[in-house]
């Protein structure tokens, strides 16, 4: 059996005159936790991730997250760093917006996380209402993107999107006008396809937000070898080749004249 250990998240504060225990603890606040422990743990896709359990106690609310060693070291060395730097930018995506949403809450709510894993000499990351752990909005740049995928559903009620899964950064949720997707020839799911899509990027890290994703263009990627097609282009190359002085072509490229 994988070896576990385990990443303690203890939140303080006070809910009117009460003390934040397990019993004043809303559920809505421990759904709140989980989620963002998962994306703590496990950034990427999550699909095939180690078990993850959990359990409550006193100590104002203590949870605790038990998974493998790995993951555990590894985000172990995750918080040494940000307590270090103070900074987050760094950080993949999913997890530098956890990190963001506690500080939100604290702000919001006046509590204060604790944030530690039993890793022996693990760093303690507080995060309170002083704290400022939110990314540079700079190095978030519009950027626009070329995704090779297979769609696997298209539409929604209120957010209408595409579902792409792709080889290299795994599944994507692109928005997409639902007048584009009612003027479809033909049925899209479960085909390739090359999607060309508008959104953010960490202009250090180069990481995609996801979520900020949005279509701009649907693309027949056919990968069948097509000899009339390459025929067509090669006429048309030689047409514009014909006009070209060889001599003058080598001059202009290599930038003299002489």
């Amino acid at each position: 059996m994988e070896n576990i250990d385990y990443i303690e998240i203890i939140v303080n504060g006070v809910k009117g005159k009460l003390k934040l225990t397990p019993d004043t603890f809303d559920i809505k606040e421990l759904t709140e936790i989980i989620e963002q422990a998962e994306k703590l743990l496990f950034p990427g896709e999550r699909k095939e991730r180690p078990l993850i359990s959990y359990r409550m106690e006193e100590g104002s609310v203590k949870n605790i997250f038990k998974t493998s060693f790995q993951a555990v070291i590894g985000f172990s060395a995750v918080i040494g760093q940000v307590v270090t730097t103070h900074n987050i930018d760094f950080l993949e995506l999913n997890t530098a917006k956890a990190f963001e949403t506690f500080q939100e809450t604290a702000i919001k709510k006046d509590y204060s996380f604790e944030i530690k894993t039993s890793v022996e000499n693990s760093p303690l990351l507080k995060i309170d209402k002083s704290t400022f752990y939110f990314r540079t909005s700079e190095n978030l740049v519009d950027a626009e993107f070329y995704f090779y995928g297979r769609i696997t559903n298209a539409g929604g009620k209120d957010k209408v999107n595409i579902h792409l899964v792709t080889e290299e950064v795994g599944t994507l949720y692109i928005q997409t006008p639902q007048g584009i997707l009612e003027n479809l020839e033909e049925n899209i799911l479960y085909k390739n396809y090359v999607i060309r899509a508008k959104g953010k990027q960490n202009s250090e890290t180069g990481e995609i937000e996801k979520q900020s994703l949005s279509f701009i263009e649907l693309i027949d990627y056919n990968t069948k070898y097509d000899q009339q097609y390459l025929k067509k282009l090669r006429s048309k190359a030689m047409t514009w080749l014909s006009k070209i002085e060889p001599d003058d072509w080598l001059k202009d490229i290599r930038g003299y004249d002489a």
